[in-house]
């Protein structure tokens, strides 16, 4: 929503205000934004002359317009408490009071889900960003867990409203803490033009930090520009995600163009799921384009180059040409009239069998050092329909040539490209300058690198189409669509993306990292479980047990509220894993889980030494303290739920392909393993795509839920950051 009469937010460089910025994208209150270096406080001006001043007046006042119900409290009472914790969250910022201030909110949320009653308002908000805003130290107490109640809290309230608060944290909190718009150092990415103006810098910026070159502030127009052509992975992300970032910086705006030249690899399935991948990614863009909506004029284009003598028609077979490229020697068509080159281009346009023997190739230097200038191919035929426009088409623009054009077309003001174009970047400007159209700035970025990854989609496709995968969406793949379906989630992968910035150094990353962010996300949130696996899964008695079996409503997480409860039942007989079995000795006293000890009196084995029952009493006045073994367990009942447990493994066995090897000779033989298992009754409840925790056992999403008994609940296993591979 646009509220009207709300005009500017204006705040000091150094001091963004963090809980207004939070609470106005939460609420979804569009709040323009603007550093002044003579403000000092913040300041809301509104368009009829009037103003607020501060942080947390003007603070209540968003809390008094946002949308969201009790934001400012649903009573006068818990307004008022919500007004104490504003003003005791300066004490947060004080050097000396931060551990103090730590320790008492601590105390203060050992039961309770929100600081302010049971839901969400400004005072968590103030809090949060209070904590956020010191930067490091606080992400090294989250680390240490040494405030476990504070740190579930603000897990939650990040997981909740993730998307506005990593914006927030990416934007303007770094490593120490609260401050200047953050970007990476200078020494990682230098300025292209090294200029020094108030314009290149966008504000009063420090020589420190990345500016896009000549950015002007609201005149920023950026495009993401896929080949739809398969899912967007995550190294597409990593672009998608920058731009984003260099769009809000500037007041700017993104364009998700579709670079749909090549019909034989394209299709309208990929275009759908490239929009659908966009919008999970949380990514706004002002418009969506074709580079197919400008063909007409790109052949029109071509036509002028050829008569202008910068661009010929070659029919040099292709093995040849690209030889030649190579050697520097000119092709033999370079010299051909304009006349006979305008008749092949002709016959190219028709289709015919003489046209489909020839390319269209910009006149360039093929003595240039940079092998990309050496008279790069404009056109190609192609009778295959396009997914778009059927078969008006006999001819397509290579991208080389399409994307100089659409992006001076369309008001590009820079075109961020990962640094394995940089050889192309001379080729960019030059058939730009060919074209006599406007100059786009280049900004470079090194290209996402994963650990037993690929990323080529020729080479993914390969899986798709031989059926080592169950598709585009199989969590073995790096897409987002696979990689979320194997339980990432995307706040995870922004914080990921973000904290590796622009730079242009050529990193090569490990997963662990992103699953190791992905488990802080969902470990203070998720529901627990419990399951045990079906295979020689056997029976402890009680023998002291209840007679008739009992049933205790418990809290599917023990420091999360928002996880709701769960029905857990008790039993004289329960099933036990055998793994934990073979560890237990006869008279070993043992904790069940969400029950009490146990001493197992008896362990019976058949003939062959392995274990068929167990024996033993409950002694719940034991002390958990004292126990070496904390058991899972289910009761023997009816009711409980077939699983099937699915773990993955890398696709390929190498940790990087060297150039020129052939991914073949990498394929890892397993990469996918399913476990029988059975689960709490409650599970009969779990929806698609929920996360949750099966005790001592791990995380897991649920892909499957619950249509019928003898269809087990399938649950993806979610990587921790700590596991080896499952398959070795």
């Amino acid at each position: 929503m646009k509220e009207a009469g709300l005009k500017l937010l204006s705040f000091p460089p150094d001091s963004p205000p963090l809980s207004i910025i939070s609470a106005a994208k939460i609420a979804g209150i569009d709040l323009p934004l603007q550093t002044s270096s003579s403000a000092s406080s913040p300041t809301l001006s509104f368009s009829n002359g009037l103003k607020l001043h501060g942080n947390y007046v003007i603070l209540r006042y968003i809390g008094r317009l946002a949308p969201i119900p009790n934001f400012y409290g649903d009573n006068a009472f818990h307004a008022a408490q919500i007004d104490e914790w504003l003003e005791y969250t300066p004490t947060i910022s004080c050097g000396s009071e931060f551990d103090n201030a730590c320790g008492y909110m601590e105390v203060y949320l050992e039961k309770r889900t929100f600081f302010v009653s049971h839901y969400f308002s400004i005072a968590d908000i103030a809090i949060w960003s209070g904590l956020a805003g010191t930067g490091q130290r606080w992400e090294s107490i989250r680390k240490s867990n040494k405030y476990p109640n504070l740190v579930r809290w603000y897990n939650s309230i990040s997981a909740e409203y993730s998307n506005p608060l990593m914006e927030v944290i990416a934007l303007y909190v770094g490593k120490k803490g609260l401050g200047k718009p953050v970007a990476a150092k200078s020494k990682e990415v230098k300025n292209v033009t090294g200029d020094s103006s108030d314009k290149a810098k966008a504000g009063s910026r420090s020589s420190s930090e990345i500016d896009l070159p000549d950015a002007e502030m609201g005149k920023v127009r950026l495009r993401f520009a896929p080949e739809p052509s398969g899912f967007l992975h995550i190294g597409h992300a990593k672009a998608a995600l920058l731009n984003q970032y260099f769009a809000q910086r500037y007041h700017g705006e993104v364009i998700l163009r579709f670079d749909d030249t090549n019909p034989t690899k394209e299709s309208n399935e990929f275009v759908e799921n490239l929009i659908k991948d966009f919008e999970t990614l949380g990514i706004k863009y002002q418009k969506i384009t074709y580079t197919s909506d400008y063909f007409s004029k790109l052949m029109a284009l071509a036509e002028k180059l050829i008569k202008e003598g910068k661009a010929y028609v070659d029919d040099t077979p292709r093995e040849q040409m690209q030889k030649e490229r190579m050697d520097g020697i000119e092709s033999k068509c370079r010299s051909n009239s304009i006349e006979e080159n305008l008749k092949l281009w002709k016959e190219m346009i028709a289709g015919s069998e003489r046209g489909l023997q020839c390319c269209l190739r910009g006149k360039l230097d093929m003595q240039d050092p940079n092998k990309s200038l050496r008279d790069p191919v404009y056109y190609r035929c192609n009778p295959v329909p396009h997914h778009r426009i059927g078969s008006k088409y006999k001819i397509y623009p290579t991208y080389d040539f399409a994307c100089p054009f659409v992006d001076a077309e369309e008001g590009i003001t820079h075109a961020l490209r990962s640094s394995e174009y940089h050889d192309r970047n001379a080729q960019y400007h030059r058939i730009q300058e060919d074209m006599g159209m406007r100059k786009v700035h280049i900004y470079e970025f090194s290209r996402l690198n994963m650990v037993y990854t690929l990323l080529s989609k020729r080479k993914l496709l390969w899986f798709v189409q031989n059926g080592k995968v169950d598709g585009w969406d199989d969590p073995r793949f790096p897409t987002v669509q696979g990689i979320v379906r194997r339980g990432l989630k995307i706040e995870a992968l922004i914080q990921f993306i973000l904290e590796q910035g622009a730079s242009k150094n050529l990193n090569l990353m490990e997963w662990d990292k992103l699953w190791t962010l992905n488990k802080k996300i969902i470990d203070p949130v998720c529901p627990r479980h419990t399951a045990v696996i079906e295979e020689r899964r056997l029976l402890l008695t009680l023998t002291n047990g209840p007679d008739k079996p009992f049933v205790r409503i418990i809290p599917r997480h023990k420091k999360y509220d928002g996880a709701g409860e769960k029905a857990t039942t008790y039993t004289k007989r329960i099933w036990l894993d055998y793994a934990d079995a073979e560890c237990i000795s006869v008279d070993e006293e043992v904790t069940l889980m969400d029950w009490g000890n146990a001493i197992v009196k008896e362990i019976i084995k058949d003939q062959d030494g392995n274990i068929t029952q167990l024996v033993g009493v409950l002694h719940l006045e034991g002390s958990v303290k004292t126990t070496k073994l904390k058991l899972t367990w289910l009761a023997e009942t009816n009711e409980l739920v077939n699983l099937s447990l699915v773990e993955f493994d890398y696709l390929i066995t190498k940790k990087k392909l060297e150039e020129g090897e052939d991914f073949l000779d990498a394929l890892n033989p397993c990469t996918k393993k399913e476990i029988a298992a059975i689960g709490d009754s409650n599970m009969h409840n779990l929806k698609p795509g929920e996360i949750l925790q099966l005790e001592r056992k791990g995380y897991y999403r649920c892909d499957v839920p619950f249509t019928r008994s003898s269809k087990p609940v399938v649950l993806f296993a979610i990587p921790d950051g700590r596991q080896q591979s499952v398959m070795k």
